[in-house]
């Protein structure tokens, strides 16, 4: 399965509003749609797997994760934050693009750590970031993803 496919336009944001890491991942977390208990839920344990240790990947990529029996099939989300924010990234630079992936704890496709995987070779791309950078659409997000995910 390619990458562009577990995007729905809906879950992807291009202005991130807050200016802190719980306030980005709250934003994040919204995008999924979930009822305010799982939304709570959710929100708690990603703020738990930040604090065992920064998923910013450098590049100003950071790619949040976990389990949770909130959701039944793996969902992703993608944001941006243009100014960046301190997100304790391994190479210490401000992140701007957020990539979300919540999956079950026993999920049958299996995909979680392949999907993690790609997206992380997608940032790796050298033109990536500066591409995400420039996006001023969700389409154009969606289109750069079919261009160079695999």
């Amino acid at each position: 399965m390619r990458l562009r496919e577990l995007f729905t336009e809906d879950a992807v944001k291009l202005d991130l509003e807050s200016d802190t890491k719980e306030g980005v991942l709250r934003e994040l977390v919204d995008l999924l749609g979930l009822d305010e208990a799982s939304t709570e839920k959710l929100y708690k344990t990603l703020r738990r797997r930040e604090n065992l240790g920064s998923t910013g990947i450098g590049k100003g990529i950071a790619i949040p994760h976990c389990r949770s029996l909130v959701v039944s099939r793996l969902r992703l989300a993608y944001g941006r934050k243009p100014s960046g924010l301190d997100f304790n990234s391994i190479d210490g630079e401000p992140v701007r693009n957020f990539f979300l992936i919540i999956a079950p704890p026993l999920e049958v496709s299996n995909q979680y750590l392949p999907v993690l995987g790609k997206i992380a070779q997608f940032a790796k791309d050298a033109e990536v970031p500066r591409r995400l950078g420039e996006l001023e659409s969700v389409e154009a997000f969606l289109t750069l993803l079919s261009e160079k995910a695999t």
